[in-house]
């Protein structure tokens, strides 16, 4: 039996080397397995969460599309879609919210850190600004997720309480129904890091703090060169553990590669010489799939044919699964 895959990417901005690291990278790794089954997605539902501009969200489609074509995902073996295609997904969200405990969502990383800034800000409603699509997220990513019958969901390891948290969800329902779901399982590469960004915090478009993957060469090279560092002197032995640097460059290397470049950290590689190798390097590896892209966002036709035959691949699934579980739960054709 075939190892069920998927992931997507949130549609609200350019995608980014921390997206090709966290999510693009693993996923594209899986869908070349013969073993495996493979689903993928462009997340524009969840897009609504954190965007309130129209054209964006609709750009941002386009460009993490295009990405992830660019960048070798194979369509004819990847089921490749936009979740807003797939109207099986927002109503299976229903049946799972009227299964998922409040406190679950209580404990979520995204909700308890909205609720921290507004308490450090001296807020008298902590719940200030959040809207119920924030407070719900963990459950439309959950029914991505169950719809499909993932059994692997590569993620970066801020995402692991998602997965958790869908497993939780699937199995209160198949307590209260039958096995219905399969429990999913988060699946962090252990080369692969949650990338800091220009700053040292987390890359982030909440953050602005991202290198987008396919910027001009001159812009690449800009925005590298505008990577926080500290004050170590060239010739000064230095740490590759947390520094933003050696993590980008560790996400598009070897593993023979990430050593080497550990080894001229420990001979004292000057900072501005390891700013310059980084942008070589990552250069050299997005130069052909920079062209792709381009090439594809000039035919955006292309896209849409691409992401429609994936829709109408996914819902050979997602239809006949609604209808097993609206009956599970009673709602079935009156006779």
């Amino acid at each position: 039996m075939k190892q069920v895959y998927l992931t997507g990417i949130t549609t609200t901005g350019t995608p980014h080397l921390g997206n090709y690291a966290g999510a693009i990278k693993p996923a594209i790794k899986a869908s070349q397995r013969a073993d495996t089954e493979n689903y993928y997605f462009l997340a524009d539902l969840h897009a609504l969460i954190k965007s309130y501009d129209p054209e964006a969200v609709q750009q941002s489609r386009l460009e993490i599309a295009a990405a992830w074509i660019a960048l070798g995902l194979d369509t004819d073996k990847a089921v490749f879609y936009c979740q807003s295609d797939i109207p099986e997904i927002p109503a299976l969200t229903w049946l799972l919210t009227c299964q998922t405990a409040k406190g679950l969502m209580n404990r979520a990383h995204a909700y308890k850190a909205v609720v921290q800034e507004n308490e450090t800000a001296g807020s008298a409603d902590p719940d200030r600004g959040i809207t119920m699509g924030l407070f719900s997220y963990p459950v439309l990513m959950a029914a991505d997720i169950l719809m499909f019958k993932a059994h692997k969901v590569p993620v970066g390891k801020d995402q692991v309480q998602h997965i958790e948290m869908a497993r939780d969800i699937a199995q209160r329902f198949n307590h209260h129904y039958g096995e219905h779901f399969v429990l999913p399982e988060a699946e962090v590469d252990d080369s692969t890091a949650v990338l800091s960004g220009l700053d040292g915090r987390k890359m982030s478009k909440s953050y602005n703090n991202t290198i987008p993957l396919f910027v001009p060469e001159k812009k690449l090279r800009k925005l590298i060169m505008r990577i926080k560092t500290n004050s170590q002197e060239p010739g000064e032995p230095k740490d590759p553990e947390g520094n933003t640097l050696f993590e980008i460059y560790q996400a598009f290397a070897t593993p023979q590669q990430a050593e080497e470049v550990r080894q001229r950290y420990a001979e004292g590689i000057a900072w501005g010489e390891m700013k310059q190798y980084l942008f070589e390097h990552l250069n050299s590896i997005l130069n052909e799939p920079r062209q792709h892209y381009e090439a594809l966002m000039a035919e955006p036709e292309a896209i849409a044919k691409v992401l429609a035959r994936g829709a109408e691949q996914a819902r050979e699934q997602s239809a006949g699964f609604l209808a097993q579980l609206y009956k599970a739960v009673g709602i079935a054709p009156i006779r």
